[in-house]
């Protein structure tokens, strides 16, 4: 606040260009975080009650792992190794299709071997198909 010195009448002049600044921030603040919690709102997890089945059999992940074993590449499904892509799109159909499945590749494994597993995985019927580096 400032007072004029000349005069007898000593009125405050006020600056109020802070005051403005400080309120234009504010809306803007206002404006773009409350636009963030619409997208978030709009995610739908990605996890599904099913009623009648055993949650052990839920929470177990499908996973074809890609690695090499002496020198060849070989598609491990559980405890069972494949050595071709025929009889991992065998193993693969005897699968339930709707759960998913992960193909999880290790360090040493060429891209052709791992986008081969994928493949496979979607030739057998898997819609849902997820890669996972192995770290």
């Amino acid at each position: 606040m400032r007072f004029r010195r000349s005069g007898r009448d000593r009125k405050p002049e006020l600056n109020l260009a802070s005051m403005i600044d400080a309120t234009f921030l504010l809306l803007a603040f206002f404006v773009f975080t409350s636009g963030a919690g619409l997208n978030e709102a709009k995610l739908s997890p990605n996890l599904r009650v099913q009623q009648g089945t055993e949650a052990k059999d839920d929470l177990e992940p499908q996973i074809v792992e890609v690695l090499k074993v002496n020198g060849a590449v070989v598609f491990r499904l559980g405890s069972t190794d494949h050595a071709t892509r025929e009889g991992l799109a065998i193993a693969l159909k005897a699968l339930p299709q709707d759960r998913g499945l992960f193909v999880r590749v290790y360090a040493g494994v060429d891209v052709g071997s791992a986008a081969a597993a994928i493949q496979v995985a979607r030739d057998t019927g898997f819609e849902a198909v997820t890669y996972v580096p192995a770290k």
